[in-house]
């Protein structure tokens, strides 16, 4: 069996067995990277390195993304495919036997899991660990917060904001704020999140000038 064979059985959603040798062999294989990737440590020399085999670790990632170490996949990285403008802070879980999409502007907050994997509720064929997928989309603009797991089959809307902790159960729409266990939607993105932070702080006006609609 084949790198595509496995890719189609992974995404496919039916049920499959990761057991099988030429699976875990991939997954053994491609998750080598990861590990290089969380043994370096600072400077630039360092952060260049990162920089190279961030590109090896997943299956593709536009430009200036970043993912601060430690990162953890369970396929390697090789299921997920990043936009640009990325940040991910530490440690990023991906249970990404399934694909994981994340498009442009994306920000991640620390302690963040995104998990593609699942298993039939029946005891019998959970003794064997047989799974299925269901694909994850992390749209543009999207910001999850610190510690926010996101599960299998979810699709969270452009510019969309996830509070910290959230476990995110079902899609989630564009442009609005969600939070809770379950993750619930509490609010549209409004014109005033545009002028102000923080409750309600006016955003200074040489902030709006630099950083605001680039």
């Amino acid at each position: 069996m084949n790198r595509e064979q496995i890719d189609a059985i992974a995404y496919s959603g039916d049920l499959y067995d990761p057991n099988i040798p030429a699976v875990v062999l991939y997954q053994e294989r491609v998750k080598r990277w990861i590990a290089r990737y969380n043994k370096l440590g600072t400077g630039l020399f360092a952060t260049l390195r990162k920089v190279r085999l961030i590109k090896k670790i997943f299956g593709a990632i536009g430009k200036e993304s970043w993912v601060e170490p430690p990162l953890h996949a369970n396929f390697g990285g090789r299921h997920v495919f990043v936009g640009d403008h990325f940040y991910a802070n530490s440690n990023l879980t991906l249970v990404d036997d399934g694909r994981i999409t994340i498009g442009n502007h994306v920000m991640f907050g620390p302690n963040v899991t995104l998990v593609t994997a699942t298993h039939p509720v029946s005891p019998d064929l959970r003794k064997s660990n047989v799974q299925y997928n269901k694909p994850i989309v992390i749209e543009d603009g999207v910001w999850l917060g610190a510690g926010v797991t996101v599960l299998p089959g979810v699709t969270i809307g452009r510019d969309s904001v996830v509070g910290a902790g959230s476990l995110v159960t079902k899609d989630i729409p564009q442009g609005v704020v969600a939070y809770g266990v379950p993750c619930e939607v509490r609010r549209p993105i409004c014109p005033e999140d545009y002028v102000s932070f923080d409750h309600g702080r006016p955003i200074p006006q040489e902030i709006l000038d630099r950083y605001a609609k680039k």
